[in-house]
């Protein structure tokens, strides 16, 4: 049985989600404070977008990156938002400058693994 059960349609609404996510979190929850946890956020978000606009799937616009690239560079992405904290010095500001780093990058980990490659 294969864990891919999410179709790539929806994996393309998601991305513009997360990234829309991404982009606001760091004002919804204050953390603009810390530029690093803010600017790692925002990074991400940018990223997302440009991926998804490049990726050949029902919302990419210009389709040059495959599916199966796409999803890989999502978990890659995924990884680093997620260890972003503790790789770049921010953590030590507290739960509400890695909680969110940390969710989002797992999310988007599991995401990229559920999703099918076509």
């Amino acid at each position: 049985m294969s864990l891919r059960v999410i179709p790539t349609g929806v994996h393309g609404i998601v991305d513009y989600a997360a990234a829309g996510a991404l982009y606001a979190t760091p004002a919804l929850l204050g953390l603009d404070e810390v530029a690093g946890s803010a600017r790692t956020l925002r990074l991400a978000s940018g990223a997302a977008v440009a991926s998804s606009l490049l990726t050949d799937y029902e919302l990419g616009l210009v389709k040059l990156v495959p599916m199966p690239a796409h999803l890989t560079l999502d978990a890659m992405s995924g990884a680093l938002i997620a260890a972003s904290p503790w790789l770049f010095g921010f953590a030590e500001n507290g739960p509400r400058h890695w909680l969110p780093h940390a969710l989002m990058g797992t999310t988007e980990v599991l995401v990229a693994l559920m999703t099918k490659t076509r």
